[in-house]
């Protein structure tokens, strides 16, 4: 059976991307930060007898504690399959008003947390020919975002590192894909007024706002047979939004 971790996994995007795994029958690892009551329902919920769920915590922007969930991660399940780095923060504030801990902050979360988890999984994947990654980034990673500077860097960042890396173990067969969200309807957008959603929704060709779902159908075609041809793509999921 096969075993997909999935960072910030415990709400929103992550949520939808662990029930999907679970469903098509893979072992899911529920990463999380903050929300350790969620994870653990979460986990509770996904473990049916037939697969089975388990919730770790861990701040993906330490290296140390990346490298223990992945240590854990293999010491559970013997192995990951697929690795979603999905775990991520925002940050809306003009750049001259935004601290260097804000900054920095953010950058381990959104950028530096996914080149950690990565680099500890990708010994196992080399050492089993195989392995499918999945970068969560943004649409404001491919065209920046006005008070968003700091978060479209680090999405930015999410886009050429999954480029690079991409050619890197491809010989191995392994694949690396992003996946750029438009406006998803979670808790992290939670922040934006009615108004802002209103333009948001207008600019985007299908006329709505995203849902977790939408997301989650596609990291699971990324991780899958169908997809092995696929890598070092950086495909949108935005609804048209220009």
């Amino acid at each position: 059976m096969k075993t997909a971790l999935i960072t910030g996994a415990s709400r929103g995007i992550g949520e939808a991307i662990a029930r999907k795994f679970a469903k098509n029958g893979y072992n899911v690892v529920i990463n999380y930060l903050n929300s350790r009551e969620k994870a653990e329902k979460l986990a509770n919920e996904l473990n049916n007898g037939k697969v089975r769920a388990v919730a770790i915590r861990a701040d993906i922007g330490d290296p140390v504690q990346a490298k223990i969930l992945v240590k854990q991660t293999l010491e559970i399940f013997g192995r990951i399959d697929v690795l979603v780095n999905n775990a991520g923060i925002s940050l809306t504030k003009l750049l001259i008003d935004t601290s260097s801990n804000e900054i920095e902050n953010l950058m381990l979360t959104n950028l530096l947390g996914p080149i950690y988890v990565t680099k500890e999984t990708l010994p196992s994947m080399i050492s089993n020919n195989y392995g499918k990654i999945v970068n969560i980034s943004s649409m404001w990673g491919n065209t920046g975002g006005s008070m968003e500077t700091v978060y479209s860097a680090s999405k930015g960042g999410i886009i050429a590192f999954t480029k690079a890396i991409s050619k890197e173990v491809g010989f191995s067969n392994i694949n690396v894909n992003c996946i750029c969200p438009g406006m998803i309807l979670t808790d992290m957008t939670s922040g934006y007024s009615i108004e802002d959603m209103k333009i948001i929704q207008d600019q985007t060709s299908l006329g709505r706002i995203g849902q977790p779902t939408d997301v989650a159908e596609l990291a699971y075609f990324l991780a899958s047979e169908e997809a092995n041809y696929i890598t070092g793509s950086v495909i949108n999921v935005d609804g048209g939004f220009n």
